[in-house]
C-alpha cells in the first residue's frame, strides 16, 4: 500500500488530519476522567523530559492518550499493535502533533508493523505502553542495549499479560511492567461494558447480520467473555459459552447459558466468537463440523484463536463479499465466513471501545506511567499490580466526570467493620 512519509511518521494520508482532529475533538468531549488528569498533569509537568514508546491501537481515544501524556511534558512515539485497528485520520493528526512520532496505517503488512515499532523504539524510550507485549518483546530480542535507561512498562491487555508472565517465569523480563489489565477499573467497564458492546457492534458492522433467533457461541467466560454474552443474548440470540475452566463454567451454567465443548457446539453454531487471549480456540476440525453460513470472529487480540490459516488453505476458493467479511468455500460443498480476518473484530470492522470506556483505562494508563515515575529504581523487574488505591483513584475520577455522587462510611460505621468481638450483641452492651 502506497503510505505518505515524513521525518518522524509515516501514515496513508496526511491530508486526512483535519477529519481527525474533529474526531479527536469529538472524543475529548466524551473522556472527562482522562481530561482530568490531563489538567493536573499539565500544571505538575510529570513526564517532563521523559520519551514515551506506545505500541497501541491508534484511535481518537488512544489519541487523547497521547496528548495527554505530551500535556504532561513527555515526547510520544506511536505505532499501532494490530494491523487492521488503525484510524488513518487519527494517525495523520497525531503526525502533526507537535512532541508526538506516528508511523501507522491499516491494513499495514506483517513487515510494515515490526519496522514501525522498531521506529517507536528508536526513540530511546524511558516508559513503554504496550498492548500484546509485541514492543516489550522486541526490546528485549533486539535492543537489549536501551533497557538500562527504560523505567518501566505497561501493558493493557489479557494476552499481553500472559507473555509478560511467561517472561517473568523464564527470568527473561529486565525491567518493571505494570498490568493495567489487571486493575479492576479495566476488567469491570474496559473487558465487560466496552468489549461486549464493540464486538456486537463489529461483527454487525461486518455482516449487517441479525443477532436475534442466531445460536452464538462465545469461546471463553472471563470479563470480556461474559460481556459479549450478556450482550448478544440481550439482542435476543441463543448463547452457548465453551470454557476450560470449572469455576467460569459454572458462572456460565448459572449465568443461563448452555455451556460445551466447542465439538458439540460446532454443529449448532451460527456465529463464533473467540475471546480468551490463547490460540486455537476454533480449528479447522470444528469448521469441518459446522452449517453452512457459519460466521467467524475473534475479539482475544491476537489473529491465531481462529484458525484462519488453516482454513484458507483448506478452502477450495476465499472470496471477499463485503471489506470484513471473507467466504471459504470447502470441499463439502458449505461456505463459512471469516470476519475482520481472523483479529480484533471490535477494531478491524468497528471503531473499538467508546470513548467513555476508554476514558477509564487510559486514566489507568498515565496513573500507571505516574507511578513509575514516581517510583523509578524502587520497583522489581517483575509485573506488578497497580495499587488499590490508584485504582480506587480511577473510579473516583470517572464518577466525578459524570456527576455521580456516592454514600461515604461513618464514623460509626467505620469503627463498626475494624471490630472482631462484637455478634448479637449491639454495641450499647459491648461497652458495659
Amino acid at each position: 500500500m502506497e503510505t505518505q512519509k515524513g521525518k518522524n511518521w509515516e501514515v496513508l494520508d496526511i491530508e486526512l488530519a483535519k477529519q481527525g482532529e474533529l474526531n479527536v475533538k469529538l472524543a475529548e468531549k466524551c473522556m472527562g476522567s482522562l481530561m482530568i488528569l490531563r489538567e493536573r498533569l499539565s500544571k505538575e509537568q510529570t513526564f517532563k523530559g521523559l520519551r514515551i514508546a506506545m505500541c497501541l491501537h491508534v484511535t481518537k481515544e488512544t489519541a487523547v492518550l497521547v496528548e495527554t501524556l505530551v500535556a504532561g511534558g513527555a515526547t510520544v512515539g506511536i505505532t499501532s499493535c494490530n494491523p487492521l485497528s488503525t484510524q488513518d485520520d487519527v494517525a495523520a493528526y497525531l503526525a502533526k502533533r507537535p512532541g508526538v512520532s506516528c508511523w501507522a496505517y491499516k491494513g499495514e503488512t506483517i513487515e510494515d508493523y515490526y519496522r514501525y515499532i522498531g521506529y517507536v523504539i528508536g526513540i530511546r524510550p524511558h516508559i513503554t505502553i504496550d498492548d500484546g507485549c509485541d514492543l516489550v518483546t522486541e526490546i528485549h530480542l533486539k535492543h537489549k542495549e536501551l533497557i538500562e535507561d527504560i523505567i518501566g512498562g505497561c501493558e493493557e491487555t489479557t494476552a499481553g499479560i500472559n507473555r509478560l508472565k511467561n517472561m517473568v517465569k523464564d527470568g527473561a523480563l529486565k525491567y518493571p511492567v505494570i498490568a493495567v489489565n489487571d486493575n479492576k477499573t479495566k476488567h469491570l467497564v474496559d473487558n465487560y461494558y466496552g468489549t461486549g458492546q464493540s464486538t456486537i457492534d463489529g461483527i454487525i458492522r461486518a455482516t449487517n447480520t441479525l443477532i436475534a433467533g442466531k445460536t452464538f457461541v462465545v469461546g471463553g467466560y472471563g470479563s470480556c467473555g461474559k460481556g459479549v454474552a450478556l450482550r448478544a443474548k440481550g439482542m435476543g440470540a441463543n448463547v452457548i459459552v465453551t470454557e476450560v475452566d470449572p469455576f467460569r463454567a459454572l458462572q456460565a451454567k448459572y449465568d443461563g447459558f448452555l455451556v460445551m465443548p466447542m465439538k458439540k457446539a460446532a454443529p449448532l453454531g451460527d456465529i463464533f466468537l473467540s475471546v480468551t487471549g490463547n490460540r486455537d480456540i476454533v480449528t479447522l476440525e470444528h469448521v469441518k463440523l459446522m452449517k453452512s453460513g457459519a460466521m467467524l470472529a475473534n475479539s482475544g487480540h491476537f489473529d491465531c484463536e481462529v484458525d484462519v490459516a488453516a482454513v484458507r488453505e483448506f478452502a477450495t476458493k476465499v472470496v471477499r463479499v463485503r471489506p470484513m467479511m471473507e467466504e471459504c468455500y470447502l470441499p463439502s460443498g458449505r461456505s463459512v465466513y471469516i470476519l475482520g480476518e481472523g483479529r480484533l473484530i471490535n477494531l478491524a470492522a468497528g471503531e473499538g471501545h467508546p470513548s467513555e470506556i476508554m476514558s477509564t483505562s487510559f486514566c489507568g494508563q498515565v496513573l500507571a506511567c505516574e507511578h513509575l515515575v514516581q517510583n523509578k529504581g524502587k520497583l522489581k523487574n517483575e509485573m506488578i499490580t497497580l495499587p488499590e488505591e490508584l485504582d480506587l483513584e480511577i473510579a473516583k475520577i470517572q464518577l466525578k466526570s459524570m456527576f455521580v455522587e456516592i454514600d461515604e462510611l461513618t464514623e460509626k460505621q467505620k469503627k463498626y467493620m475494624s471490630k472482631w468481638r462484637e455478634g448479637t450483641k449491639n454495641e450499647d452492651e459491648e461497652e458495659k
